[in-house]
C-alpha cells in the first residue's frame, strides 16, 4: 500500500500534477486560454472605453467638434440656396456663374478630389451594403416563386386540385363515401322521427 501511495504522491503529490504539466507542454491548457482570450477581450473594451472618457469642454475641441460636422450641411444647404437664389434674382445667380466659369479645370478637379475622398468613403460602403442586399434579394427570387406557385396548388379553390389524373382507383375513392363514425354516432343518438 505504501508503495502504491508513493508512487502516486510522486505523480500527483506536493500540490502539482506532473500529468497534466507534461500534456501543457505539448498542449495547451483549454480553460486557461480561454481566461486569457477573456481578459484580452475585457482590457481592450476598456481601453476603447478610456478613449471617450476624457472630457473634452475646452473650447478648441467644442469649436473642432462643430467645423468636423459642418461640410455636409453646408453643402446640403448651399446647393438649395442656389437654387433659391436662381429663383428669387436670376441676375444676381447668372454673375455669379460667370464668375465659376473662370475656374480653372485643374482646380475644380481638386475639388472634386476633396469631396470625394470627404464623402466618398461613406458612400462606398453604403453602396456596397446596398448592392449585396439586392443580390441576396435576387437570389431568393426563385425561391419565393417555388414557395408562393406551391401554397396556390394547396388552395381548395385552386382548378383541378382534386384531380386525380389517370390514376383510376383514386378516381373510384373520390367518389365513394366514406366511412364517419362521428357522424354515424350522431345519427344514432337522434329520435326516430328524424333520422
Amino acid at each position: 500500500m505504501g508503495l502504491i501511495t508513493g508512487i502516486l504522491n510522486t505523480i500527483f503529490g506536493g500540490g502539482r500534477n506532473v500529468l497534466k504539466d507534461t500534456v501543457e507542454v505539448f498542449r495547451e491548457n483549454a480553460e486557461e486560454d480561454a481566461v486569457r482570450d477573456q481578459e484580452l477581450r475585457i482590457e481592450s473594451l476598456k481601453q476603447y472605453a478610456r478613449e471617450f472618457e476624457s472630457k473634452r469642454d475646452g473650447l478648441f475641441d467644442r469649436i473642432m467638434d462643430g467645423v468636423n460636422r459642418i461640410p455636409r450641411p453646408a453643402l446640403a444647404l448651399g446647393t438649395l440656396g442656389l437654387f433659391l437664389a436662381a429663383m428669387v434674382d436670376p441676375i444676381w445667380f447668372a454673375a455669379r456663374m460667370q464668375g465659376i466659369a473662370l475656374v480653372p479645370e485643374p482646380l475644380w478637379w481638386l475639388l472634386g478630389v476633396i469631396v470625394s475622398f470627404y464623402f466618398g468613403a461613406r458612400h462606398q460602403v453604403k453602396s456596397q451594403q446596398f448592392q449585396r442586399s439586392i443580390a441576396q434579394t435576387v437570389a431568393q427570387a426563385p425561391k419565393v416563386i417555388r414557395n408562393i406557385s406551391a401554397l396556390k396548388a394547396l388552395r381548395a379553390d385552386t382548378p383541378g386540385v382534386a384531380d386525380t389524373g389517370n390514376d383510376a382507383r383514386l378516381g373510384l375513392l373520390s367518389v365513394e363515401p366514406e366511412n364517419n363514425v362521428a357522424l354515424d354516432e350522431w345519427r344514432t343518438t337522434l329520435p326516430p322521427a328524424t333520422k
